[in-house]
Parts: structure tokens; C-alpha cells; sequence
């Protein structure tokens, strides 16, 4: 791509490897899920993150979907989550008759804010939900003692936060259960896919069943049974050895697709401090303890900035900047199914003021400085 185009908001990169594998898999005749590239990706991914078990699925939805039956959410509970996330993170539990409990995210990180958890619980209250922005870790040393002291479970939604951690630990790892995603927006891809990490070892075999169609199949070929049964509830949720084929080329080069894209981070955050010092933005914010794997790069303008102007303005420039959520509890579907638990100022103000940058493998640093250079021409900087 050359630097003087158009430069897209993202651009799926690919290692080389991922159609070799794809032919390998079809040479071995294995074309279903759990085959060889399958067992390749789970056994990465709990040496990379220390989870228990790691099952891949065929979206990080249907990750969170396994997550809400495996922990037996039920008609009339509640599950406590932001507002300013993606629609996944509420449909998986509104599945299963749960009401989303929507509380407001920190102004510096845009993630879940711990400190309003505890009121937002009730006797109904059975699991917190917190989404790692960005990469960026939540602050989950008190969401885990808030949820010890009220016996409730937590699902990471960690779609963000492949090879990122918190004070050490691999995000989707501090949780009951933790979800990835690989979406072709994601770091890592296979197009469509992602992973449960199971941390709680007394859930690894339930899940195994959940995903595999209520059915103990995954033990009848490890030879713990001579016979594959009907055992629980469950659904489909494996991927096909295709996409674990293009996902396993993806994993092998996950510390280089990081760094690089961690690279391109750095530049944006260097060249965007002098309009930060005016006040025509604010750059994001990653606590200590935080190892965030530069999923995006995004800024917060400032109050009172007209956003569809910035955005216009960049793609008159060849420049595809774009905002992200509309917060759940303003959709009419948030309002149906679930309910805010206070007013959510943050949440309102962040969904109007975000803009989104384009980071992917490969953009340059001509290409960067052109985004830069329009984005303060664009706010008048």
C-alpha cells in the first residue's frame, strides 16, 4: 500500500503461512473442528496465558454465549457490565433471560469504573462482566474482591485483549472465564473466531460438553470413554479446522504482530502530545501494571468538538478515522432488555468524543504523519 493512497482504518495482515496450513489441513482431510491445528491454538493459548483450558469457538460471541450457559445464568438474573461496549456483551447473557445492569465506565481508561460495582448489586446480581478497552486492563484486583465478597462469577470480555496483561497476568485469565476474539479488526485473526479460557478448573469439563453439543465427545477422543453420549445442554460453538489452520500462523507470530503494532502506537502517542498540551484532545491512558498490546489507538476530543466534521474532514484527506460504540443503554434494545443502574455522564460523554485512528500492521510512518497532520488541521490545532 503505498503512503500517498488512501489509508483505511485497518488492513488484515497476514504472515505467509496462513494458506500453506489451510492446503495442509485439506491434504490431511481434516476440514471439521477440534483436528491437529485446533489442538496447536489451545495448547498456545494456555502456555501463553496459564488458563486452565482454552476452547476455541467460532467468534468471541459465541465464546461469551458458552461463558453465560456454562455458569448457569437463568430468566431474571442480573449481570452487572459498561454501557460502552459491543453488542455481544449483553446479547450473551439476554439469551438466556438475564438483564443487563449497566454502570459507568473511568474517564481515563473507558473502562468498567470498579468503584460503582457494589451499588449497582442486588439480590438478583449474579456475575460482573468487565471489557478490557483498547487492551487496557480494567482494574481487576478490586472487581475480583468485589466479587469474592458477593459470591459472584466474572466474565472478562478480553475481545481486545489478546497478548495483553494486567500486573503480569494474561487478560481473560483474572476471571471465571475469560473471551477472546480474532476477527479480522482484532491483532490476532482468522477472519471470524475467537476462544473461552476456562480458569476455573472445576468448569473444564462442563465446558467441553457445552461446546461439543451437550456431548462428551472430546473425552471419547482422549479414550476416557468408549462411547460419545448426550450429556448436558450445549450448541455448536466449534470452529472449522480452516479457520484454526489460519489462526495457528497468526499465533506463531503474535510477540512480532504485537510489537509491531505497539511500534506504530508509540508514534501516534509521540506526535499527538503537543495537541494534547493545547487541549484539542486527550491521548489514552495506560495505569502502571498495564501491558497493553496497542489494539487501537483512539483519542477523547475535547467538549464541544464536532466529531462528523474531524471525521469528514479526513476523509476528504484520504483518511478513514471512524467513532466507535453507541453506549447500550441509549439503544432500543438496551432499553428493552436491560437497564442502566445510575446516570452514566462518562459513558454519554466518551461515546460522543472518541475517534478512532487508523493502527494496523504495516501503516508507516508517512502514513501516520499524515493522519496526525490532518486530525490537527481537522480541530484546528
Amino acid at each position: 500500500m503505498k503512503s500517498d493512497s488512501r489509508i483505511p482504518f485497518n488492513w488484515p495482515y497476514m504472515t505467509g503461512k496462513e494458506l500453506y496450513y489451510i492446503a495442509e489441513s485439506h491434504f490431511n482431510g481434516r476440514l471439521a473442528g477440534d483436528g491437529p491445528f485446533t489442538a496447536r491454538c489451545h495448547a498456545w493459548l494456555e502456555a501463553r496465558s496459564g488458563a486452565s483450558r482454552a476452547l476455541l469457538t467460532h467468534s468471541c460471541t459465541a465464546a461469551l454465549e458458552l461463558a453465560a450457559l456454562l455458569l448457569d445464568i437463568a430468566p431474571g438474573d442480573e449481570v452487572i457490565m459498561p454501557s460502552y461496549t459491543f453488542v455481544s456483551t449483553a446479547n450473551a447473557f439476554v439469551l438466556r433471560g438475564a438483564v443487563p445492569v449497566f454502570v459507568d465506565i473511568r474517564p481515563d481508561t473507558l473502562n468498567l469504573d470498579e468503584s460503582r460495582i457494589e451499588a449497582a448489586i442486588t439480590a438478583r446480581t449474579r456475575a460482573i462482566v468487565p471489557v478490557h478497552y483498547a487492551g487496557v486492563a480494567c482494574e481487576m484486583d478490586t472487581i475480583t474482591a468485589v466479587a469474592r465478597h458477593h459470591e459472584l462469577a466474572i466474565v472478562e470480555d478480553a475481545a481486545q485483549g489478546v497478548m495483553a496483561s494486567y500486573k503480569g497476568r494474561a487478560l481473560g485469565t483474572l476471571g471465571n472465564v475469560g473471551a477472546y476474539s480474532f476477527h479480522e479488526t482484532k491483532n490476532v485473526i482468522a477472519g471470524e473466531g475467537g476462544a473461552l479460557l476456562v480458569n476455573d478448573p472445576d468448569l473444564v469439563l462442563r465446558a467441553e460438553i457445552l461446546r461439543e453439543k451437550g456431548t462428551d465427545r472430546s473425552r471419547f477422543f482422549r479414550g476416557e470413554v468408549d462411547r460419545y453420549t448426550w450429556q448436558d445442554v450445549g450448541s455448536s460453538f466449534l470452529p472449522g479446522e480452516l479457520i484454526a489452520a489460519f489462526l495457528w500462523a497468526q499465533l506463531e507470530e503474535a510477540e512480532a504482530i504485537t510489537l509491531r503494532r505497539r511500534e506504530a502506537w508509540a508514534r501516534y502517542h509521540e506526535w499527538l502530545a503537543p495537541l494534547e498540551a493545547r487541549g484539542a484532545l486527550r491521548r489514552p491512558v495506560v495505569p502502571a501494571g498495564c501491558e497493553h498490546n496497542a489494539h487501537m489507538y483512539y483519542v477523547l476530543l475535547r467538549e464541544g468538538c464536532d466529531r462528523e466534521a474531524v471525521i469528514a474532514h479526513c476523509n476528504r484527506l484520504g483518511i478513514n478515522a471512524v467513532f466507535h460504540y453507541v453506549p447500550l443503554h441509549d439503544a432500543p434494545a438496551g432499553r428493552r432488555f436491560g437497564r442502566a443502574a445510575d446516570a452514566l455522564p462518562v459513558t454519554s460523554s466518551a461515546a460522543m468524543r472518541v475517534l478512532r485512528l487508523p493502527l494496523w500492521v504495516g501503516i508507516d510512518e508517512a502514513q501516520q504523519a499524515r493522519v496526525v497532520e490532518a486530525l490537527g488541521g481537522a480541530i484546528g490545532a
